[in-house]
């Protein structure tokens, strides 16, 4: 039996979705932030789609499994999806403020998979939460309100750290980079500290108004009696496996909106991946021409310099010089995803009744090719302020990606498999970013010249195809009731 749901005001929808700010933040500084902390801590380019594996597999295996369970849990106390969005944001608080203290690069991809399984806990319980809160007819508005505050949390995060380096970066001393002791100057910014505190306070505060102000609706009678079999029989082995068991079977009945939202998902989260881990790159050796040997010749002043060696003046003088424009790069980019996230911010909702007039899908295909030709325009421009204006592309295809496709496939799924389905919704999402991270970097030595510019167009391209396929989406069918056994 599916229950009726009655209808939120604004600020209801607003508050449930105020949480979704603070994950997204910590979601920001890893777009924006943790690459270059690689990249500080010695990674090259070739090394960076490996390093963040731990995303798309933490994805893969936390989402859909913490969907799976949370669909068959309830608590008078707690609620149902409440208790894993809060466990996952205490865990990723406790991570940001860690991670700017990352003594070496394997310390910091640790800390990058405990994050993002972090994360994983909260995101995909946090999707089905405005699932199961709102009637059919208000999900493409509340999904819209989980990508103005998608875009929000980005925003603060990224503007942060454009901020932060401009308020409180020290100009390095001469021999700063190899001075020893209290004097040292550490390989990540003191500045980017401040950005990860403050995230790391956003991720437990928000989720906790959204918990306090937002009750759940709780599970008719008919999934309770089952809750409570459930418990009651079957071995412990059993019910572990179990969710995956339900897993395998929603994919068996997946709606064929979703087979073809997952070819979309291929090309759009592949591309998005290489945008994350290559836009510093890109503006590092397009608009402040750092070059791969410029790289190599740093890296080995470095060395040099961790080894005890003497350093030229001019060797130093080139190091200082490279770090400086590699620290105004990461600020570049925090400037460059701040805006693209600040005009999600603004369309967010604005894209509602576009999508009432026009379809959601005939949104979505616009979304996709604008942002393709956002990223294909980028390497071509020169001047860091004249790069905001592919952004303001590139946001409005955020804003619709976060919201649009959530909202179409919660109309064919059935009410009590949401959680599972939004977790394999995810899969969709992180299968293609686990095919970049393992690929790409073949793909960017060998085919693309080891050049982060081409690894930008590279990704243009791929929105553009994703957009093609997206013309094969279509809404078919509302959900149909699945009785549980």
């Amino acid at each position: 039996m599916k229950i009726r749901k009655p209808e939120l005001s604004f600020w209801q929808i607003w508050n449930m979705n105020v949480g979704f700010f603070g994950i997204q933040f910590s979601f920001g500084l890893q777009q924006t932030a943790i690459n270059p902390i690689f990249s500080f801590l010695g990674a090259h380019h070739e090394e960076l789609p490996l390093l963040n594996l731990a995303g798309p597999v933490t994805g893969l295996l936390i989402q859909p499994l913490i969907g799976a369970i949370s669909d068959k849990t309830w608590s008078p106390k707690w609620g149902r999806r409440k208790p894993f969005f809060l466990i996952g944001a205490i865990l990723a608080s406790l991570c940001l403020f860690a991670f700017p203290f990352s003594p070496h690069l394997w310390f910091a991809v640790g800390l990058l998979w405990i994050l993002d399984a972090a994360n994983n806990t909260a995101m995909e319980p946090y999707r089905a939460f405005i699932g199961d809160k709102l009637p059919d007819n208000q999900l493409t508005f509340g999904f819209q309100m989980q990508s103005l505050f998608v875009g929000a949390g980005i925003t603060l995060a990224n503007f942060s750290l454009f901020l932060f380096q401009d308020w409180f970066s020290v100009p390095i001393a001469d021999g700063g980079l190899c001075s020893t002791g209290a004097e040292a100057v550490t390989a990540i910014p003191r500045w980017v500290y401040y950005s990860f505190f403050l995230g790391a306070i956003a991720s437990v505060t928000t989720i906790l108004w959204s918990v306090w102000k937002t009750p759940e609706i709780p599970p008719s009678d008919e999934e309770l009696a089952y809750i409570k079999k459930r418990k009651s029989e079957g071995t412990y082995l059993k019910r572990t496996f179990e969710p995956l068991v339900e897993i395998y079977h929603a994919i068996g009945t997946m709606p064929k909106l979703m087979w073809n939202l997952s070819a979309v998902y291929l090309f759009q989260w592949y591309a998005l991946f290489c945008y994350w881990q290559f836009i510093t790159p890109m503006l590092r050796e397009g608009l402040f021409g750092i070059s791969n040997e410029d790289t190599t010749r740093f890296d080995s002043i470095m060395a040099a310099c961790k080894s005890g060696a003497d350093i030229s003046t001019a060797d130093m003088t080139f190091a200082e010089n490279i770090q400086l424009l590699s620290e105004q790069a990461l600020a570049q980019t925090g400037l460059m995803n701040g805006t693209y996230n600040f005009v999600t911010m603004l369309v967010a909702l604005a894209l509602v009744p576009f999508a009432r007039k026009y379809s959601s899908k005939i949104v979505y295909i616009v979304s996709l090719a604008l942002t393709g030709v956002a990223m294909l325009s980028m390497p071509h421009i020169n001047n860091q302020y004249a790069l905001l204006l592919p952004m303001i592309l590139f946001g409005i295809g955020w804003a619709a990606m976060m919201g649009i496709p959530y909202a179409m496939v919660s109309k064919v799924i059935p009410e009590e498999r949401r959680g599972v389905y939004m977790g394999i919704v995810n899969m969709m999402i992180v299968i293609p970013m686990l095919i970049q991270t393992i690929s790409f970097g073949y793909i960017i030595k060998n085919w693309l010249g080891n050049s982060a510019v081409n690894a930008i167009m590279f990704g243009g391209i791929f929105f553009i195809i994703a957009a093609v396929l997206a013309m094969r989406l279509k809404v078919t069918a509302e959900p149909k009731h699945v009785e549980l056994e």
